[in-house]
């Protein structure tokens, strides 16, 4: 993926979601040739020239301080994830996760396989899944069944029908905060030739993800709340935390997921473990 390609459709992406009316312009003409604020309106918002933010959406970032980053950020009403995700973007020098995979250390498969009643994934850079206790794959799948190159949360999302399935109604917003995940990975460790063509591969088996790729959805997966159908466990609700190891950066983090204590679910995880 082409840096200066990223930065500029984002930019465009995020300027398009505001109107006039959002930031308090009175829109002037019945007819606007372009969705969402102009480029003129844009840099007025930042306090910059028109031809300095028409560089920067071409994706020439070379010259842009960190300032002038801060007042477009506040111009889009960009959140947290978005300003980084920015930065990350127009100064490529700023890049802070080493590109270098190694393989997981014993003390955190160990860590994986100590949570017995709890589903617990270990996910790389890429969403692969390097490591996982039982009941993950009893809730999720057999992993150890899933080819190399196929054994990760995009492929399970967007590739698996079980799993769209097991999410019924809300795999749309499940699948499309992954897509904002990916992103936020893709940005974090620029230059990573297997992470580039995890996400084209993705976008050419894929037309939900090329789909959601294409609306440039921005956010670091945290918590969730899943509402899922199990075949064997029934319904479940579990609330999903990827919880980041800072020992670890190469890692996406620990995925783990957990019911409600005392409540139906956590019952039939509970099933569900005994049985794995």
């Amino acid at each position: 993926m082409d840096a200066r390609v990223e930065l500029s459709e984002f930019l465009k992406s995020r300027r398009a979601r505001l109107t006039p009316e959002d930031v308090g312009l009175k829109p002037y003409g019945n007819r606007r040739r372009v969705a969402g604020l102009r480029r003129e309106e844009l840099a007025g918002l930042a306090g910059v020239s028109v031809a300095h933010y028409t560089r920067l959406e071409q994706g020439r970032s070379d010259s842009v301080s960190a300032e002038v980053l801060a007042a477009i950020a506040t111009a889009l009403r960009l959140d947290d994830d978005e300003r980084t995700y920015l930065g990350q973007l127009a100064r490529p020098d700023a890049r802070t996760c080493p590109v270098t995979a190694v393989p997981p250390r014993p003390g955190l498969r160990h860590l994986v396989a100590s949570f017995g009643g709890t589903p617990a994934i270990l996910v790389g850079r890429h969403t692969e899944i390097v490591a996982w206790n039982p009941v993950a794959a009893a809730l999720f799948g057999d992993f150890a069944a899933m080819p190399d190159g196929e054994r990760s949360i995009s492929d399970l999302i967007f590739r698996r029908a079980h799993i769209r399935d097991l999410h019924g109604e809300g795999w749309e917003r499940t699948a499309l905060e992954h897509v904002a995940h990916l992103r936020v990975l893709s940005a974090c460790y620029r230059g990573d030739r297997l992470l580039t063509a995890h996400i084209e591969r993705l976008r050419a088996d894929s037309t939900d993800f090329a789909r959601m790729w294409a609306a440039h959805p921005v956010a670091r997966a945290g918590h969730r709340v899943y509402r899922l159908t199990h075949p064997v466990a029934g319904e479940l609700e579990l609330y999903g935390e990827l919880v980041t190891l800072p020992g670890d950066p190469e890692y996406s983090g620990l995925d783990l997921f957990a019911a409600e204590a005392g409540s139906a679910s956590e019952c039939a995880l509970r099933r569900l473990a005994a049985a794995a």
